[in-house]
């Protein structure tokens, strides 16, 4: 008799399950023995927690001005073509009326070297104004000049770009890629879902991030850039995890900009109709203050707080509630066995070791 009493408490002690129970997730709520607020979840619930998660660029990056598609700057190439009319100029050779002086690189002070003109301050000007100050630094030597200036842009104002692009690399500000939406087409377009695509800007000590999808709905997230930009094309980082009783447990990413609590289930299969308590679907957070305090309606929150919100599928209104209640980043969904499946795995548990016990006291007999 003394076996038989061992071996059922065993068998009591050692059945498994997925997590904790539903009685035991209850226990661990303020009014218990826990820290946790258990909130059910209805239609005012889930207009107070649904807060988007909002992504835009700071003020200070959508209030630049567009950089000049013709401005020099340090590192840009000039190209000189200087015409005379006389025999022999200072500049071009013998039986020639014009001198063609190629790839003068704009120093790092901004400056350019140009024969009989010295150095001449290029960067900040335009190809015309740099016209004009060469040829009034010429003309004092020879008769009328003529001066025509290009230019080619160097590497004194790019842009590097990266991720999720078709071509990453560094590109030059010019007129034609002078915004945010256009240095990314510069770059190959996307190669990753717009839906999920968030465009990271850093400029000097401040980074700013936004979705891509706003950028062409929004002009004003289609910031100017600027020279020394870096982007970077993601896909959203934003994860959450289902565990228990479902058709698979598993860390789920957010493959649209918002997920249901019913679409976060069905991404991994749905609840195991076998196994499931379709009244115990819980969602563990770490509340933001704001939300707790409206939800709860009592104190002033300043830290996170612990939530478990519970859905109840079988209510009247529970696959409503489901519908409206929006995962977030860092979101655990478990959902817990039904009663009857854990009473059937330890009567189970108890049956085969029974028999086990059996087979013992017949072998010591």
């Amino acid at each position: 008799m003394a076996l038989f009493a061992a071996v059922f408490a065993v068998a009591s002690c050692t059945v498994s399950r997925d997590g904790p129970s539903k009685r035991q997730i209850f226990e661990g709520s303020v009014m218990r023995s826990g820290d946790a607020h258990i909130i059910m979840v209805n239609k005012r619930v889930s207009e107070a927690s649904n807060r988007i998660e909002a992504l835009g660029f700071s003020h200070a990056l959508r209030s630049g001005a567009l950089m000049g598609g013709d401005t020099i700057r340090p590192g840009d190439i000039i190209r000189l073509n200087v015409y005379e009319n006389v025999p022999e100029g200072l500049l071009a050779p013998s039986e020639l009326n014009n001198a063609v002086i190629e790839e003068i690189q704009v120093d790092d002070a901004g400056f350019i070297f140009v024969p009989y003109a010295g150095r001449v301050r290029a960067a900040g000007n335009t190809p015309d104004a740099l016209r004009r100050i060469i040829t009034q630094s010429l003309d004092e030597q020879t008769p009328d000049p003529q001066v025509m200036v290009a230019r080619a842009p160097g590497d004194g104002a790019t842009v590097s770009v990266a991720g999720g692009v078709g071509a990453q690399g560094v590109y030059p500000v010019t007129r034609a890629s002078n915004r945010l939406s256009s240095m990314i087409a510069t770059a190959g377009g996307l190669s990753i879902p717009l839906e999920t695509a968030q465009v990271l800007v850093t400029r000097g000590n401040r980074q700013d991030s936004a979705w891509l999808q706003d950028i062409y709905s929004d002009p004003s997230l289609d910031i100017a850039m600027r020279a020394g930009d870096r982007i970077l094309v993601r896909e959203d980082q934003r994860a959450f995890t289902v565990l228990g009783a479902t058709g698979s447990a598993n860390r789920m990413t957010f493959d649209t900009r918002q997920i249901s609590a019913i679409d976060a289930i069905a991404m991994v299969g749905g609840l195991d109709p076998l196994r499931a308590d379709p009244t115990g679907v819980f969602i563990f957070r770490d509340e933001v203050p704001e939300v707790a305090t409206e939800i709860l309606g009592i104190g002033q929150f300043v830290t996170d707080v612990r939530f478990v919100y519970v859905l109840d599928l079988t209510a009247p209104t529970g696959m409503f509630n489901a519908r409206d209640f929006k995962i977030r980043d860092g979101d655990t969904i478990f959902v817990t066995e039904a009663s009857s499946v854990l009473w059937a795995r330890q009567i189970s548990a108890l049956t085969g070791s029974l028999t086990a016990a059996t087979n013992i006291r017949r072998s010591l007999e």
